[in-house]
């Protein structure tokens, strides 16, 4: 891989404003189309808002924007915050902070860490495809595991694969949760969806890897999207394939579309599924989240698959495992949060 001689310039600087800390920024041809922009992070370990109800209270997150380059993926607006856009930017803009198992370590030093757990992957995926270049993830589990802190990792990346062991190793001295996401199994839709992932079937391997691992592993059905991901038999088939993955356990999670997701999913949904607009348009005339009609039709039909394939949550309600406005349960023990909520906003959806 060609990385080595691709100093930032002044050019550089001027195209990135919000961004401080900027070393380099790195193009390969291994990852056509994407710029890496290497920096110096001076805090990885960031605490998650008073008014969040997820059930974690810090996360860290190595890297900023991602290659998988969903559609759906709710953190596009984040982007915003370094004066890039979140479409294409958040796709092949991506921020490395290369020194963050460095900070981390010295962060849990402190005198005043409490060992709070720490969620990974409720942002972009710590485990997108740079990271097997960069290498992060192996020294923010090494730091997290010697301070005596829990963590957990959401991710829809295979690259985990190769940090097994360690993960393995460390769950001895603390507790380990790790989440895979997997929205559909339809190959087709997949690459249009998410056209920097791995497939289904690579994530459905990665689910079994983790168990054989001694780990617990739950899987996201997230997001599930109205007319296109619902029906039970494309449900019925997704929760089959996982419980015959070994996943420990699965949560359902509907579609949300927050500011600057939505206007990129919108774009999408016309070009790819026009005749689903109006109903899109419908569905979410209130704001980002799904109403209270479509989510009770949604356990109504998730439940007994649930059940059937033994996934179903331990205790809650029927509707643990359809979360609206309140945060999802994570079977690893964390959930994707968000920092507050947005029920109240009135978007046009096209």
């Amino acid at each position: 891989m060609r990385w080595d001689g691709q100093r930032t310039d002044a050019e550089a600087e001027q195209a990135l404003p919000g961004l401080s800390g900027l070393i380099r920024s790195v193009r390969s041809p291994d990852f056509a189309g994407v710029t890496f922009h290497e920096v110096h992070a001076r805090s990885v370990l960031n605490k998650v808002p008073g008014a969040s109800r997820v059930p974690f209270g810090w996360t860290v997150n190595p890297y900023r924007g991602c290659s998988h380059a969903c559609v759906y993926c709710f953190a596009r607006n984040t982007h915003t915050y370094l004066d890039l856009d979140a479409g294409e930017d958040f796709n092949s803009q991506v921020v490395v902070k290369v020194n963050a198992a460095e900070v981390l370590a010295a962060q849990l030093r402190r005198p005043g860490w409490t060992r709070e757990h720490v969620a990974m992957g409720t942002n972009t995926d710590p485990y997108q495809r740079a990271e097997g270049r960069y290498e992060l993830m192996p020294g923010i589990i090494r730091a997290l595991a010697g301070s005596g802190t829990p963590f957990s990792i959401l991710t829809k990346g295979t690259v985990l694969s190769r940090d097994l062991p360690l993960l393995a190793s460390v769950n001895a001295e603390v507790p380990v949760g790790i989440g895979v996401s997997l929205a559909l199994l339809d190959r087709g839709l997949q690459r249009r969806l998410e056209p920097g992932t791995p497939s289904p079937r690579a994530r459905l391997d990665l689910v079994r890897r983790v168990r054989d691992a001694g780990l617990p592993c739950g899987v996201f059905i997230a997001p599930v999207l109205p007319g296109l991901t619902d029906s039970a038999e494309a449900l019925d088939g997704l929760l089959a394939a996982v419980a015959d993955a070994g996943a420990t356990g699965a949560t359902v999670i509907p579609l949300h579309l927050r500011p600057g997701t939505r206007e990129w999913f919108a774009r999408w949904l016309a070009a790819e599924h026009p005749d689903l607009v109006p109903r899109y348009r419908q569905l979410y005339a209130r704001g980002s989240y799904l109403g209270t009609a479509y989510r009770r039709w949604l356990s109504a039909r998730v439940t007994p698959l649930l059940r059937r394939h033994g996934l179903a949550p331990r205790s809650g309600g029927e509707e643990r495992g359809v979360p609206g406005d309140e945060e999802p349960p994570w079977p690893g023990g964390a959930a994707p949060g968000r920092a507050a909520t947005e029920k109240g906003e009135q978007m046009t959806l096209l």
